[in-house]
C-alpha cells in the first residue's frame, strides 16, 4: 500500500506501529503534515513518529496546525516545549484580526441576526443562587490549600468548562492527602457547573427533575453520617435555588384543616423557556422569506445548533408540537399547544415522580438496616406531617426539608384535580403519542425543506460542508462554531444569501462565557507574539541524544564471564518486544527515547518481552481493578507462568496522579471497602502464584528505568518465539498479523489451513485478491481451490 505512494491520512497509532515493523520506510516519506499540534506532549505518540522519522529522514518536510491558540499560551514556556517536541524551529500567527485574514473572511460575509433575550425572573435568580454557590465553594478552595496556584481559582474562570479539571488536576498529585471535605467541593464544582448549563438549554419540568436526581445522589442518606456530604446542600443559596426551580413547574399550599388525610394543594405553573417563542418566530420569519423569493432553488436546509445532545432532542420534541399548529392558526392556538406540550411533560414527571419516591423510600429503608447498630428493632414511619423539628443547627433542617421533598411526592397525585388541568392531558403512565408524527407511511423527502437540530461538536465544519444551509440558528452561542461560518462562508461563493440567527440571554453566563472566550482567543495570540519575538531558537539537529561512548562500550560488552572464558562484544542493541496494543500507552516512546529497539508484535502472553525469560504484564489501577472483577487477570498469570521463567506484574500508576490506591475509590461508604478489596485480591494473587513478581511504578518514566535495569545482563528476546509462546495447537507465528482480516480471509471458500499463508505472504489486500484472474489465483494454491475462490468474487449478489 505504502509503495504505491500517494496521500494517507492514518492515525497515529497505526503508523507508529507500521514505521517500527518496517512497513514504512521513513527515507521514503516526502513529508508529515500534523494536525491539532496542541496535543503534541513528550510523551505522545504524534512526538514518538516524529522523532521515528527525524531520526532517518532529514531532508522531508514536516507541518503542524493548531486552532487552539488557548494551549500555547497556558503554562510556562508550552509554545518552546511544543515546538521541540515537534522538531520545528519557525512559528506563524494568523490571528482572526491579522490583515489577510480579515480581508479573506470579509469579503463574503453571512448576514449576522443578534437577537438578546431577557431571562425569567426565577432563571435569574436561580443563576445568581448557582453563582454564589460556586463562589463560596471556591473560598472554601483557596482557604484550605493555600500551596496551589489559585490565580485563576475564580468564578469567571469557573463557567469554562476547563476549570473543574483544571483544580482536580492541581489536587491529583496530593489526592490522598487532601481532605473529605476538599474533595467534595471539588467535585461539586462540576455539578455547580452543569446546573447553569442546564438552567439555560432546559425547559423548567426537565431542569425540576435533574435537580431532583442531583439532589438525590448528592444528599447524605442519613443524618448521622458525613460522608459524601455536598457542602453548598446547607447553603441559604442552595434553598433559593431548589425552591425557585420546584416554583417554575408548580406551587404547592398546605390544607387549611388540620386532617392528616386532607391533600396539598397544587396549583401548575410550567414555565415556559423564553427562547421557544423566539425561536418560532425565527423559523416563521425564514419560511416567509422563502415564499416571498424570487430563486426558490437557492433554499437550503435550516440548522439549528445547540450545546449538547439532550438540549438537541427537547427543541425537536417542542418543534414537533408546533408544527401541528397550522399557519390560519392565531396565538391563542400557539399558546394552547405550547401549553399542552408543558402538561404532557408534567405528565411525565409526575410518573416519573412517583417511582422515583418508591426506589429512594426502599433505598432508604435498606441503607438505614444496613447502618442500624439494631437490626431487629422494628422501623416505624413517620408521618411526613409530624416530623420533629431539629435541634443544634439549621443545616440538618435544611438537608431534611430537600428530603421531605422527595418523600412527599405521592402528594401529586391528586394534580389532576387542579383547575388549570386540561382534559386532553392524561396524568397517568404511559407512552404519549406526539401529534403528527407517524411511522407507517413514508415518501421523499425534499432536503431543501429540511430543519436539522444538531450538537456542536469538533466537526462543525464537516457539517456545514455537507448540510450547506442556507440559514443557520445558534440556539446558543459557541465562538469556535462563528469561526467554522466565517470560513465555510468565505469558501462557498454560490450562498449569498446565507443568514444566521444568534440567540444568547442577555445578563446569562452563556453571553459571559461566550465574551470570555472571545477575550482570551485574543489574548491568546497577543501572548504568542510576543513570546514569539523573544523566543529562543531551537538548534536541536538530530531526534535522539547521542549515546553515551563509555555506556556503549558497557553495553556492547558481555561480562557474563564463565570458566574462564573472555569478553564478547554484543552487536545487537537493546531490544524489547512490545504488544501492539500497547502503543496506546506513553511507554514504548519513552523506551525508545533510551536507545531501545521497540519490535511491534500480536503477543498472546505478556505486553512487554524484556529477556527470554522475563514477561511484563502491565496494569494501570483501573485496568488492574477490573481485570480483578472478570477474572482476566488470574488467566493472564497462568499464562506468563507457563511460557516464562521469570513472570512480572507491573502496576504503574499515572504521573500527574498520586502514588496511592485512595484516588481510584469513589467518595461514598464503598470506598473503604473497595480499597481492601485490591489488597486482598493482590495477596490471593502472590498466595496462589508465589513466583510471580510485582513491580510498583509511579510513572511511565519509572518504569522505563525499571525496564532498563531488568535488562542489564540479559539476552536479547526473540520475536518470532515471543509471538508463538501462548499459541493454540495448529497456530505459529503467522498471528502476528491482525486477527479481523485474518478471519475474514479464512472464511471466504476455498481458503483453508495449509494455503492461507501463501496468500498472506504475496497478497496485499482482499480487494486485491478478488481481482485476480483465476490462473493467478492457481498458480499460488492450486486449480480446485482457486476455482472456489475465483467463483465466490465472481458470483453477482443481484436475483432477479
Amino acid at each position: 500500500m505504502y509503495a504505491r505512494g500517494g496521500v494517507f491520512t492514518i492515525t497515529s497509532r497505526i503508523l507508529v506501529v507500521d514505521l517500527l515493523a518496517g512497513l514504512l520506510d521513513p527515507t521514503k516519506i516526502t513529508g508529515l503534515v500534523v494536525l491539532h499540534a496542541e496535543r503534541v506532549t513528550a510523551v505522545s505518540l504524534e512526538a514518538f513518529i516524529i522523532r521515528i522519522y527525524r531520526q532517518k529522514n532529514k531532508t522531508g518536510f514536516l507541518k503542524a496546525f493548531s486552532e487552539s491558540p488557548e494551549t500555547f499560551s497556558a503554562g510556562f514556556s508550552t509554545l518552546t516545549m511544543i515546538m521541540r517536541n515537534l522538531f520545528l524551529k519557525k512559528i506563524s500567527l494568523w490571528p482572526r484580526y491579522h490583515v489577510r485574514v480579515a480581508q479573506s473572511l470579509e469579503a463574503r460575509k453571512a448576514e449576522v441576526v443578534e437577537l438578546e433575550i431577557s431571562m425569567t425572573p426565577a432563571m435569574q435568580s436561580i443563576q445568581n443562587a448557582a453563582l454564589q454557590c460556586i463562589e463560596i465553594s471556591i473560598s472554601e478552595l483557596r482557604k484550605v490549600n493555600l500551596g496551589f496556584d489559585i490565580e485563576d481559582w475564580s468564578v469567571d474562570s469557573a463557567l469554562h468548562r476547563s476549570f473543574d479539571i483544571l483544580i482536580r488536576r492541581q489536587l491529583e498529585p496530593v489526592w490522598h492527602r487532601v481532605s473529605s471535605r476538599t474533595r467534595q467541593i471539588a467535585s461539586d464544582l462540576t455539578t455547580l457547573r452543569a446546573i447553569l448549563l442546564n438552567l439555560l438549554s432546559l425547559d423548567a419540568i426537565s431542569f425540576h427533575q435533574y435537580l431532583e436526581t442531583v439532589l438525590a445522589s448528592h444528599a447524605p442518606t442519613n443524618s448521622l453520617s458525613t460522608l459524601g456530604h455536598s457542602p453548598w446542600l446547607y447553603l441559604d443559596a442552595a434553598d433559593t435555588l431548589f425552591s425557585l426551580a420546584r416554583r417554575r413547574v408548580y406551587t404547592s399550599s398546605l390544607p387549611k384543616s388540620l386532617d392528616p388525610t386532607s391533600l396539598i394543594e397544587v396549583g401548575l405553573v410550567l414555565e415556559e423557556l423564553p427562547k421557544w417563542d423566539v425561536l418560532l418566530n425565527i423559523l416563521d420569519e425564514i419560511s416567509q422569506n422563502r415564499q416571498g423569493g424570487s430563486n426558490k432553488e437557492n433554499n437550503g436546509p435550516i440548522l439549528i445548533m445547540c450545546h449538547d445532545r439532550q438540549a438537541c432532542a427537547q427543541i425537536a420534541e417542542y418543534l414537533q408540537f408546533a408544527s401541528s399548529v397550522s399557519p390560519g392558526d392565531g396565538g391563542q392556538e400557539q399558546i394552547k399547544y405550547s401549553s399542552k406540550f408543558m402538561r404532557q411533560k408534567f405528565a411525565a414527571f409526575h410518573a416519573w415522580k412517583a417511582a422515583f419516591s418508591r426506589a429512594r423510600s426502599s433505598k432508604a429503608v435498606q441503607d438505614h438496616q444496613a447502618a442500624s447498630s439494631k437490626p431487629t428493632l422494628p422501623l416505624r414511619k413517620v408521618h411526613p406531617n409530624k416530623r420533629r423539628r431539629l435541634r443544634g443547627g439549621a443545616q440538618f433542617a435544611t438537608a431534611n426539608r430537600y428530603q421531605g421533598q422527595l418523600h412527599d411526592a405521592s402528594k401529586l397525585e391528586h394534580v389532576g384535580n387542579d383547575t388549570h388541568n386540561d382534559s386532553e392531558t392524561p396524568f397517568e403512565e404511559g407512552i404519549f403519542e406526539v401529534p403528527g408524527h407517524s411511522t407507517t407511511e413514508f415518501e421523499m423527502h425534499d432536503p431543501h425543506d429540511s430543519l436539522i437540530v444538531h450538537p456542536y461538536s469538533a466537526s462543525d465544519d464537516s457539517i456545514l460542508e455537507e448540510i450547506q444551509p442556507r440559514d443557520v440558528i445558534m440556539y446558543s452561542p459557541n465562538a469556535s462554531f462563528i469561526r467554522h461560518i466565517e470560513v465555510y462562508r468565505s469558501s462557498h461563493s454560490n450562498n449569498n444569501d446565507m443568514r444566521v440567527y444568534f440567540m444568547y440571554y442577555g445578563g446569562s453566563v452563556e453571553e459571559q462565557t461566550y465574551l470570555s472566550t472571545v477575550r482570551k482567543e485574543k489574548d491568546a495570540f497577543t501572548n504568542l507574539i510576543r513570546q514569539k519575538s523573544s523566543m529562543a531558537v531551537n538548534l536541536t539537529g538530530d531526534s535522539l541524544p547521542e549515546e553515551d561512548s563509555q555506556d556503549k562500550f558497557l553495553r556492547t560488552l558481555n561480562t557474563r564471564i564463565a570458566g574462564g572464558g573472555r569478553l564478547v562484544a554484543i552487536a545487537e542493541p537493546p531490544r524489547v518486544v512490545v504488544d501492539v496494543r500497547e502503543f496506546r500507552s506513553s511507554l514504548p516512546s519513552l523506551l525508545h527515547g533510551k536507545n531501545i529497539t521497540i519490535v511491534p508484535c500480536s503477543l498472546t502472553v505478556g505486553d512487554y518481552i524484556l529477556s527470554p525469560n522475563i514477561c511484563v504484564e502491565r496494569k494501570s489501577i483501573k485496568d488492574l481493578i477490573s481485570s480483578f472483577k472478570d477474572g482476566r487477570l488470574y488467566s493472564q498469570a497462568e499464562a506468563m507462568l507457563a511460557g516464562y521463567q521469570e513472570p512480572v506484574l507491573l502496576v504503574e500508576f499515572d504521573q500527574d496522579k498520586s502514588f496511592s490506591l485512595e484516588p481510584f475509590t469513589d467518595l461514598n461508604a464503598t470506598a473503604a471497602a473497595a480499597q481492601s478489596d485490591v489488597q486482598a485480591k493482590l495477596v490471593l494473587l502472590t498466595l496462589h502464584f508465589p513466583k510471580l513478581r510485582i513491580i510498583w511504578s509511579s510513572s511511565p518514566y519509572q518504569t522505563a528505568e525499571i525496564f532498563e535495569e531488568l535488562k542489564k545482563n540479559e539476552r536479547e528476546p526473540d520475536p518470532l518465539k515471543a509471538v508463538s509462546i501462548g499459541l493454540a495447537d495448529g497456530e505459529d507465528e503467522y498471528s502476528i498479523y491482525a486477527p479481523a482480516p485474518m478471519e475474514i480471509l479464512k472464511s471466504i471458500p476455498g481458503i483453508t489451513e495449509d494455503n492461507y499463508k501463501q496468500i498472506m505472504l504475496e497478497v496485499d489486500t482482499i480487494i486485491e485478491l478478488g481481482n485476480m484472474s483465476e490462473n493467478a489465483l492457481s498458480a499460488m494454491i492450486g486449480p480446485e481451490a482457486a476455482r472456489r475462490v475465483y467463483k465466490f468474487f465472481d458470483a453477482s449478489i443481484y436475483t432477479s
